[in-house]
């Protein structure tokens, strides 16, 4: 049994750009609740956190990592914290969405010479669908170049004036370990030995009037949020009583009308407790959020899954992960009731019974088994039948299925094959294993253009794929730019394209007359078969036939072997012969037929364009439009979002090979993309030109 109940259990998420200091924050956070004895270091592979294999080799996060320490609020009350450290890089962003899907307060890690980046940027947007809460912390003030006005200055110009205050460094950079706490008007002066251990001191005469002045926009922010509160802050300047402060901190916080700005230096300690202070006291428990929507199974009927202690138990899988001993280690938190060991439920995406025998407490790697996990807690169970990543589990009593992860969509696409023949199935079933762990890796088999394809948010992404596939399961792979599925259709109307397909070898011969009218559909359309015979020039048992032999080559191409899109093809006159005529040779003539008119009927080739949105730093906006241009790009239009600008544009996908490496060069790691599909488009004659020579040349070497 637990001995802490739901009110006292933050669930918090650690987001940020890559290269901010999340994990070592998270680390901080570890020793100074007493959860490690020893402060680890990316350097040496021993974080709490970023205890894979290829993370420790990498060393960057990979993976969303679930902790868990305790700590006591200002009143004594034990507090657990169920922390999520999050990877900083744009291709892990589904692990972050993960993350906030399930957490109530967003710890946004800013480096405090870099300011706001594109990854602050982008977690920051993803924290506004799922409402969490927001606390900044400004992070390495221990550097040279740190710069807490400037940083502060970005992220209120980035995410509004909801951004205030709480603490300001008296010292930053080399030896920063001095912090003035604006709610509580003290001086905290920290030891730096990453305990995070501090001694609290009036704050110097030199410093007061910059106290106050913060101390004034913090309350300014709080009074805003009460029309009681801001008539008196008018009326008597900052005047509000310290219990009016705190509730005004507690419902800034859960209405996102307040972000809290933090100092620290996770790496030696320095502003670790006092910030675990103001989230044991001021931040929402799960008992303190609305309730949960969902849907009924098979329906469309919204439920509300309140946060009830005692409901029916509802829990929502938010993460899955492959542990070599164990097998499937699945991640969950409790939306409702509570979860006891040996409780059975239905997981409403396959209508079947899952036992939850075993549930586990995670710090990390470390897992300790748990008897009971109640509302609002994040637990890990392994050996679910068919159970994965944004599935729900209820109880047969009260059938609901939550909102699920919305996982972005892939920006980069790969052909994958097997070094070594007769390896497919196995690659297959690790492809599948690899998508169950992490739903932005996606693969399918592509028949247009016969390759199996793998889709990922980037080339670190796919690259950690690959890495994982030969570890875990000895495969090695080839990856090669995927063929472009290229399509073919027709510009003009040809009304006769005749072909007499005729054969004598001794014996029964073969005959088959078509006479075809060949047209262009609108796009979308399709193909459409038309029978127009008359007189019973083609018998009616042969017309099948002559649709089969049109359809043949509609899925072949004629150009370069693409699929062939839109057409109408109307059988309109032929012939037949008695004895020779038979099915075949009706759908030889129609094939050949169709080929003859397609080719007189001004065709062309169309290739699929996407919609792209580019988000990058100002100053990087020539070279940007320079490279989408460059790529046949057009340019849609331009917009600001908080400090990054956006290019959205349409480019064809035969131009964005490697351009995920491409935006990071010329950005220095500042850009990012997402790309969808759009629509098919013509491809200019020079182009297609080339696109059909090459073809032609390649099948000429092939038939040698």
């Amino acid at each position: 049994m637990p001995d802490y109940k739901s009110e006292q259990i933050r669930n918090i998420s650690i987001i940020g750009h890559g290269g901010c200091g999340k994990t070592i924050l998270a680390e901080g956070i570890m020793h100074a609740t007493g959860v490690t004895n020893r402060f680890g270091k990316i350097e040496e592979g021993n974080t709490v956190s970023d205890y894979h294999k290829d993370e420790i080799e990498q060393q960057r996060s990979i993976n969303a990592a679930l902790m868990n320490c305790f700590w006591k609020n200002s009143s004594g009350e034990k507090i657990k914290m169920n922390i999520i450290d999050t990877p900083g890089f744009m291709d892990f962003i589904g692990e972050v969405n993960s993350a906030l899907r399930v957490t109530d307060t967003s710890i946004v890690v800013v480096d405090a010479f870099k300011g706001v980046e594109v990854g602050t940027e982008a977690c920051f947007k993803y924290t506004k669908k799922y409402k969490n809460n927001i606390i900044f912390v400004v992070n390495k003030l221990d550097t040279e170049n740190a710069a807490f006005e400037e940083t502060v200055a970005s992220i209120r110009e980035s995410f509004g004036s909801e951004v205030a205050v709480v603490q300001f460094p008296v010292n930053h950079g080399l030896g920063f370990n001095e912090v003035i706490d604006v709610v509580k008007m003290k001086m905290l002066i920290f030891s730096t030995d990453g305990k995070g251990d501090y001694i609290i001191e009036n704050i110097p005469a030199d410093l007061q009037d910059k106290a106050n002045e913060y101390r004034k926009k913090l309350i300014e922010a709080i009074a805003e949020e009460d029309e009681t509160y801001l008539e008196r802050f008018l009326e008597e300047g900052e005047n509000l009583t310290d219990e009016e402060i705190a509730d005004g901190l507690r419902l800034g916080l859960r209405e996102r009308k307040l972000f809290p700005v933090f100092c620290s230096s996770a790496i030696t300690g320095v502003g670790i407790k006092p910030f675990l202070d103001f989230i044991s006291d001021y931040s929402e428990s799960p008992v303190d959020k609305p309730a949960e929507k969902g849907h009924r199974p098979n329906g469309d009927e919204v439920i509300e899954v309140k946060p009830d202690v005692n409901g029916e138990p509802v829990i929502f899988m938010f993460k899955t992960i492959s542990e070599k001993n164990i097998g499937e280690l699945s991640f969950f938190r409790v939306y409702s009731g509570k979860i006891t060991a040996g409780t059975d439920l239905i997981n409403e995406a396959t209508g079947k019974t899952e036992r939850l025998a075993q549930s586990y407490s995670m710090t990390g790697k470390d897992r300790k088994e748990i008897s009971e996990v109640i509302l609002g807690d994040f637990a890990g169970v392994v050996k679910l039948k068919d159970t994965h990543t944004n599935n729900t589990l209820c109880s047969k009593n009260f059938p609901v299925v939550l909102e699920p992860i919305n996982f972005p969509g892939p920006n980069m696409t790969m052909a994958i094959t097997p070094k070594r023949k007769g390896e497919e199935d196995k690659l297959s079933t690790g492809l599948h294993s690899f998508h169950e762990e992490d739903p932005t890796f996606i693969t399918n088999y592509d028949p247009d253009i016969a390759q199996t394809l793998i889709h990922g948010q980037g080339e670190i992404h796919i690259n950690t794929i690959i890495n994982r596939m030969k570890a875990k399961y000895g495969i090695e792979v080839d990856l090669a730019e995927p063929k472009i599925p290229y399509r073919e259709t027709i510009k003009s109307r040809v009304e006769n394209s005749e072909f007499k397909h005729k054969k004598q070898t001794g014996g029964r011969g073969q005959y088959g007359h078509v006479i075809l009218k060949i047209e262009p559909q609108k796009r979308g359309q399709g193909f459409e078969f038309v029978n127009a015979i008359v007189g019973g020039v083609v018998p009616g048992r042969f017309i099948p036939a002559v649709e089969k032999g049109v359809i043949d080559v509609l899925s072949t191409g004629v150009l370069i072997g693409s699929k062939v899109i839109d057409v109408k093809v109307t059988l309109h006159f032929g012939s037949y012969h008695n004895v020779d005529s038979d099915e075949l040779s009706f759908k030889l003539a129609a094939a050949q037929a169709f080929r003859k008119g397609f080719k007189e009927a001004n065709p062309v080739l169309l290739e699929p364009i996407y919609t792209v949105e580019i988000f990058f730093p100002e100053e990087f906006m020539g070279a940007v439009s320079g490279d989408v241009s460059s790529r046949r790009g057009k340019i849609l239009g331009m917009e600001a979002e908080g400090r990054l600008q956006v290019i959205k544009c349409t480019i064809p996908l035969s131009e964005m090979n490697g351009y995920s490496s491409k935006l990071r060069s010329f950005t220095q790691g500042r850009g990012s993309y997402t790309r969808k599909f759009s629509h098919y488009e013509e491809v200019p004659k020079e182009v297609e030109t080339r696109i059909v020579a090459e073809y032609e040349k390649k099948r000429a070497e092939e038939q040698k």
